[in-house]
């Protein structure tokens, strides 16, 4: 066995699994092993899952039956020395059922503890040499898993920073987006309120829109931020029921229209439009957050929304001629929190809206996608005509 060409294996750029392979495939040649594999970290002296398993030999066939080891494993990384381990009973003729165990622990670090373990399969005992050789061996395996664990290790700490990051640009928001209406709300409430100045009807009324006005925002964001927590721990009830999508749109419509009476907004129904099965309440809130994105990024740009279908979906499309989306923003888009930064600075918002509507689409067993250029910006949303084993009621988990 070349030690120093294991090595070399070792440190070459393939990925862990590939590495593995090749060093023991060469292993083999200098001594012999039926199953060999590698436990992952153990927990208070207990082994954790096989992260790594090869059948080469005797009883590859009846791989499922064999033995991979765990007990020994369990003494190996207690006692974090090679234990090898001999059948009691040598007259039974199930070659199988002679298992020749040796494990020994792999040190990733001075507190974590991986293990190995190889198995013959009717003898011979492991000799001197086997051992040297396996002590060998155990270099190039350890630096295999130690590059594995270290890059796990990266991504790990890499993901946390982008929750830290994401948690850190959250709190922000949020903390401006409730102090912005409490603010205004404040502000004009204590305005109302003084004695030394008589406000007249019309300036009353001026106050009291700006009051309200910003108390939906309030109430958006609050109704927002439960939804979007609902939905991330699968807490939100969803009610399926038949749905005309074509009713349903055109009433969002003209709630839209009652909001902003001078928006253009044109409903097109390409086919007739059987009914599907939906929770209505959701497919309101989603339509709704697409004709308010419209009317708030895209103001007075005409709006067009066109229902169509395929053999298997009905597909809803929100197309406005407004500014469009930054091409560098769209993968983004529907991300919890994010928020285009040129937007954040004219319009309130959390950056939840567009999130929400996605998992509500995709809880229909549907999808949404967005394209957007300089001429304007189309969402697109499939729903299957048919939803596959929902109960009339479901509670997501």
């Amino acid at each position: 066995m070349d030690y120093i060409e294991l090595i070399r294996l070792a440190s070459n750029p393939e990925p862990w699994k590939s590495k593995l392979d090749t060093i023991f495939t060469i292993a083999r040649e200098s001594f012999i092993f039926d199953n060999l594999a590698i436990y992952g970290p153990e927990l208070d002296a207990i082994p954790s899952d096989v992260i790594y398993a090869r059948s080469l030999g005797r009883g590859k066939a009846a791989e499922a039956d064999v033995t991979w080891g765990s007990a020994v494993i369990s003494r190996v990384l207690k006692e974090k020395k090679m234990i090898v381990e001999s059948p009691q009973d040598l007259q039974r003729k199930d070659r199988l059922e002679l298992a020749f165990i040796l494990g020994l622990p792999i040190f990733l670090s001075p507190t974590l503890t991986s293990a190995l373990v190889f198995i013959r399969y009717g003898g011979p005992d492991y000799s001197e040499k086997d051992q040297q050789q396996i002590w060998q061996l155990a270099d190039p395996v350890t630096s295999v898993l130690r590059q594995k664990y270290l890059s796990e290790l990266a991504q790990m700490l890499e993901s946390e920073k982008s929750i830290a990051q994401l948690q850190y640009d959250f709190i922000n928001t949020i903390s401006h987006e409730l102090r912005s209406p409490l603010g205004f709300i404040k502000g004009y409430t204590t305005t109302l309120l003084r004695d030394d100045t008589h406000w007249d009807r019309n300036t009353q009324i001026d106050f009291l829109q700006i009051i309200e006005r910003e108390s939906n925002n309030l109430t958006e964001l609050i109704d927002n931020l439960l939804d979007s927590s609902r939905l991330q721990s699968g807490l939100m009830k969803f009610n399926f029921q038949a749905v005309r999508l074509d009713s349903l749109i055109r009433d969002e419509i003209n709630r839209s229209l009652i909001t902003d009476p001078g928006q253009k907004i044109e409903l097109i129904c390409k086919c007739d439009i059987p009914t599907i099965q939906a929770d209505a309440r959701r497919l309101a809130q989603v339509f709704d957050n697409l004709l308010a994105n419209a009317h708030k990024y895209a103001h007075q740009a005409p709006i067009t929304v066109s229902l169509n279908r395929d053999d298997k979906n009905v597909v809803v499309m929100f197309a406005d001629k407004g500014p469009g989306i930054p091409k560098a923003y769209l993968p983004k888009i529907f991300t919890r929190f994010f928020r285009v930064p040129e937007n954040s600075l004219r319009e309130h918002g959390s950056g939840l809206g567009l999130s929400i509507c996605k998992q509500i689409i995709e809880l229909h067993q549907g999808s949404i996608n967005v394209q957007s250029d300089e001429n304007g910006t189309v969402f697109t949303i499939l729903l299957p005509l048919d939803i596959n084993d929902q109960q009339n009621t479901v509670e997501v988990k």
